[in-house]
C-alpha cells in the first residue's frame, strides 16, 4: 500500500481540495453495498461524524471484503471527492484499502441499539460508540477550558497531595492506604493498629479533597486551582456519585464570599459558554438523541444572572411549596442539609435558573467556614443547576485563629492533624475563599446525561473496579 501522510475524519471533512489524494485510518462503523459498489463509514475517534468510502468491488481482491466488518480496522488511500449523497460534502473514492486489524464476529458492538446499562458492562469497548466518543470528546474539551480560564486569571496550578493524613470534610469516609500485612496487624494493647512499621510510619488514606493544602498555597501564591482525583468510600450507588472522581478547587486570598461567589458564575458559565463554542457537533447529537432540551439549556445558563439566595429563604420558599400541595419525599425544615429534589425544585420550578444557596446552618457545614454575625450560619454558598443540584460547593474560610481553634476542639477534630493548618492562621492570616466543583458533574450537565458512570471512561462504584 502507498505510503501517504494521514489526515484525521475531523480536518478531512473540512477540507475543499477536491481531487486530492488522502489517507485516513480508521474503524468500520458500517458497511452496505452491493456487488458493484460498496460504502464504508469510517470513524476515527477525532469527530462524531464518520467518512464515507466509496469502493468498486471489482477493483479489489474478493478476500479484503469479507474482512472489512462492523469494528475492523482499516487504512485507506483514495480520492477525496464532493459527496453525492446527504449529511456531508466529503467522501473517498477508495484505490486502497489495508486492513489493519480484523473483528470477530463476536464484537459486541454490533450496528443496532444498545442500551447504557448494557454499554457500560462494556466499559473497555463502549469508547468506540457514537455516545461515548461524544461525551469524552466535550470531557476533554472541559477539562481545557478549565485550565483556560484559571490560567487566563493568572491562577497557579497547584498540585495537592493524593495521599494524606488528613480528612478534610471531616466525614472519615476514606479509602485507607498501607504497606502492612492485612492477615498479621500488629496492635496495642487496647487492639488498635499500630502504623509505626507501615510505610509512612501513621495511617493515611487518598484525599477526599485537596482544600486544606490548596488554603497553604492560596496564603502564598495568591489565587490557586487544582485539578485531579479525589475519592470517597461511601457506600452511595446514586446516579451523582462516584468512589474516583475528579475535583476542581480554586482558592483565592483577600476573596471574601461575595467574591468567592463571583469568581464561581463567571467560571461555570465560561465552561458551558466552552462547550457551546467547540463542541457542537457532539452537542447537537447528544441533543438529538439523549436530551432535546440540552442546548436550549446550556444557552440559558448563559442568558441570565444566578439567583442568590439565602438558605433561610430558601426554606421558607419550600415550606411555602409545601403548604400548597408540592410533596417532596424528604421533609423540610430549618436546620435540614436539603436534598436533591429540594435544589432542583428551587433551580427548576420557582426560579428557573440557577441558584447559589448562601449562609448555611453552621451545624451541617465543614468546620473551617467563617461564622456570619448570627452566630447561627456560616458563610458557606452552594451552585445549584437544573437537572444536577448541587454543582458547585465552596465557602468563605475562617480566618480567625482562635475562632478556628474553638470550632476544631468542639467538633473534637484530632488536634495533631491540624497544627499544620492552623499556622496559616497564625502567621500573616487574611480572609481568603474557595470552591469545589466536581468535574463529572459538570460534564454530566454539558452532555445531557443522565448517570455519572456514563461521564467518566472507567466509574469507581461500590462493588465495581473493572478494567
Amino acid at each position: 500500500m502507498e505510503k501517504i501522510a494521514r489526515t484525521k475524519i475531523v480536518d478531512l471533512l473540512e477540507r475543499k481540495d477536491y481531487g486530492a489524494i488522502v489517507n485516513v485510518k480508521g474503524w468500520v462503523r458500517t458497511r452496505r453495498g452491493s456487488k458493484k459498489v460498496a460504502f464504508i463509514a469510517l470513524n476515527d475517534g477525532s469527530t462524531i461524524n464518520n467518512v464515507q468510502i466509496v469502493a468498486d468491488p471489482a477493483a479489489f481482491e474478493e478476500e479484503i471484503f469479507k474482512e472489512v466488518t462492523t469494528g475492523a480496522c482499516l487504512s485507506v488511500n483514495g480520492k477525496m471527492v464532493q459527496s453525492q449523497g446527504s449529511g456531508q460534502k466529503v467522501e473517498i473514492q477508495a484505490h486502497d484499502i489495508e486492513v489493519l486489524g480484523v473483528c470477530s464476529s463476536d464484537y459486541p458492538l454490533q450496528k443496532k441499539g444498545h442500551s447504557l446499562e448494557f454499554l457500560r458492562e462494556k466499559a473497555h469497548l463502549r469508547l468506540r460508540t457514537n455516545t461515548f466518543g461524544a461525551v469524552f470528546r466535550v470531557r476533554s474539551q472541559m477539562a481545557y477550558a478549565i485550565h483556560s480560564f484559571f490560567q487566563q486569571k493568572g491562577f497557579v496550578y497547584f498540585h495537592t497531595p493524593i495521599i494524606t493524613a488528613s480528612d478534610c470534610e471531616g466525614a472519615g469516609q476514606m479509602f485507607q492506604v498501607t504497606t502492612k500485612n492485612l492477615y498479621d496487624l500488629k496492635k496495642d494493647s487496647n487492639g488498635s493498629i499500630l502504623y509505626d512499621d507501615d510505610f509512612f510510619g501513621k495511617m493515611t488514606s487518598l484525599t477526599v479533597s485537596g482544600q486544606l493544602e490548596g488554603e497553604l498555597g492560596a496564603t502564598a501564591l495568591g489565587a490557586i486551582y487544582t485539578f485531579g482525583p479525589t475519592f470517597r468510600a461511601e457506600n452511595s450507588n446514586t446516579p451523582r456519585h462516584l468512589a474516583e472522581f475528579w475535583m476542581i478547587e480554586p482558592e483565592v486570598a483577600f476573596n471574601e464570599i461575595q467574591e468567592n461567589m463571583d469568581l464561581a458564575e463567571e467560571f461555570i458559565k465560561f465552561c458551558v459558554k466552552w462547550a457551546l463554542d467547540h463542541c457542537m457537533d457532539d452537542l447537537n447529537f447528544l441533543n438529538e438523541m439523549y436530551d432535546k432540551e440540552l442546548i436550549s439549556r446550556l444557552e440559558g445558563i448563559l442568558k441570565e444572572d444566578f439567583v442568590r439566595l439565602p438558605y433561610t429563604e430558601g426554606i421558607k420558599i419550600l415550606e411555602d411549596a409545601i403548604a400548597h400541595g408540592h410533596k417532596f419525599e424528604f421533609p423540610v425544615y430549618w436546620g435540614v442539609d436539603l436534598a436533591s429534589e429540594h435544589e432542583r425544585f428551587l433551580v427548576e420550578e420557582h426560579f428557573k435558573r440557577p441558584v447559589i444557596l448562601t449562609d448555611y446552618p453552621k451545624e451541617i457545614k465543614a468546620f473551617y467556614m467563617k461564622m456570619n454575625e448570627d452566630g447561627k450560619t456560616v458563610r458557606a454558598m452552594d451552585v445549584l443547576f437544573p437537572k444536577i443540584g448541587e454543582i458547585i460547593g465552596g465557602s468563605e474560610r475562617e480566618a480567625d485563629y482562635n475562632k478556628l481553634l474553638s470550632v476544631i476542639k468542639e467538633r473534637n477534630i484530632p488536634m495533631k492533624d491540624m497544627s499544620w493548618y492552623l499556622d496559616t492562621r497564625r502567621f500573616g492570616t487574611c480572609p481568603h475563599s474557595g470552591f469545589g466543583l466536581g468535574f463529572e458533574r459538570l460534564v454530566l450537565f454539558v452532555t445531557g446525561m443522565a448517570n455519572i458512570r456514563d461521564v467518566i471512561p472507567f466509574p469507581r462504584t461500590p462493588n465495581n473496579a473493572e478494567f
